[in-house]
């Protein structure tokens, strides 16, 4: 496995705490996203732990590249960054697995082992976030359906439409509370409705909500 970050004494110290496990081997260690590229196509380790801030490549586009070049190469992103949209960057570019920095040896090798073997992988907190996102997804009304809403807008409808509060539709989404709301005004005054239970019944007789 390669190991990529751009912090000297972390990434040394990985080194160090990988290479006693003894089902890991570690081929080669990059400090920057650009090195990583082109390790990655020179030693073609199996897995490749990916900071995703890095100088000269950041590890998104690096990811994207090997997986591009080489897609037999898991790469499993080792972060301190757990917003949503860092996870799907991450993702979308090709990443297998997504682990907070802070995550114990055993959750590293087992991920490493893990995507080495073809499977996709998420730490706990992360996970959470993934489930959310495709909850949201599976609850997004048609294209069709209300194009006078935005993409966000028509999912805050359709969870309105299960019969989701506010609360519960910012935990679902990892919005504030806020945020929803300032949705939600939007989506009443789109749909030229007074209040929620108008946006439910336009909504359910669009097809939405109907089957939660």
């Amino acid at each position: 496995m390669l190991i990529a970050d751009d912090h000297d004494d972390f990434r040394h110290g990985l080194e160090a705490l990988l290479a006693a496990a003894p089902s890991i081997d570690v081929v080669g260690t990059a400090s920057d996203g650009a090195m990583a590229v082109a390790l990655s196509l020179d030693l073609q380790p199996d897995v490749i732990l990916m900071d995703l801030h890095m100088p000269r490549l950041n590890g998104v586009e690096a990811t994207a590249r090997i997986v591009q070049s080489s897609p037999h190469i898991g790469v499993v992103v080792l972060t301190m960054m757990e917003d949503q949209e860092s996870v799907f960057a991450a993702v979308r570019a090709g990443a297998r697995g997504y682990l907070l920095k802070g995550a114990r040896r055993a959750e590293i090798t087992r991920a490493v082992a893990a995507v080495g073997a073809g499977e996709v992988i998420f730490g706990p907190g992360i996970a959470d976030q993934v489930m959310a996102y495709f909850a949201a997804a599976r609850a997004r009304p048609a294209a069709d359906a209300f194009p006078e809403l935005t993409e966000r807008e028509r999912v805050v409808l359709g969870l309105i439409a299960e019969g989701k509060e506010n609360g519960e539709i910012a935990r679902q989404l990892s919005l504030s509370i806020k945020t929803v709301r300032n949705h939600a005004s939007n989506i009443f005054a789109k749909l030229q409705v007074a209040h929620r239970a108008q946006a439910i019944v336009k909504a359910r007789d669009a097809g939405l909500g109907q089957d939660f």
